[in-house]
């Protein structure tokens, strides 16, 4: 290295890629949100609105998780080539970025998604009982923050808990699917 190198750090391009996965993924999320909510029931929007929740919960208990986990039982994994170990060291080698795609990536866009959805369902609820009261809105937004947050904290718990677990099913799945070989 160069000593006009030395003491400068790399550039890192990671904000740059995480605004632009933001932008298609919240396209995509948003377009599937809005295909299966034009015309859809009570149910179909509160499945819709169940799976967001879901999702965002989920990302936030591996974004946790591989902050959280220690990675020499994953090193061990992928000495012996045993199934997702070699993913498990990817995930844990890059606990930064993973963190941020699933906790404000996925989870801000799911919460988005979520909040729109909740405004659809809102709608329908007063156009069905012809009314405009700001109770409905209330009711439905306390109830959805409600589980979001709980079922969060919930998470959080299980992802610090049970982290190489956790990091262990994702490394799993993404053996499975040929992912990071």
């Amino acid at each position: 290295m160069k000593d006009k190198d030395k003491g400068k750090k790399k550039k890192s391009h990671w904000p740059l890629k995480v605004f632009l996965m933001s932008i298609a993924l919240s396209a995509v999320l948003s377009f599937f949100s809005s295909t299966a909510l034009t015309g859809a029931s009570y149910v179909i929007a509160l499945l819709v609105l169940l799976v967001f929740i879901g999702l965002g919960i989920l990302f936030d208990m591996i974004g946790i998780a591989v902050t959280a986990a220690d990675p020499r039982p994953f090193h061990s994994m992928a000495a012996h080539k045993e199934k997702g170990g070699r993913e498990g060291v990817r995930l844990l080698s890059k606990a930064n970025e993973v963190s941020s795609f699933c906790n404000d990536v996925v989870g801000d866009i799911c919460g988005i998604v979520s909040g729109s959805t909740s405004a659809v369902i809102v709608t329908q609820l007063q156009q069905n009982f012809n009314t405009t009261s700001v109770l409905v809105s209330i009711g439905v937004t306390a109830l959805i923050s409600g589980a979001t947050i709980g079922g969060k904290a919930l998470g959080k718990t299980v992802a610090i808990n049970d982290s190489t677990q956790v990091v262990y099913r994702v490394a799993r799945i993404m053996h499975a699917l040929h992912l990071f070989r």
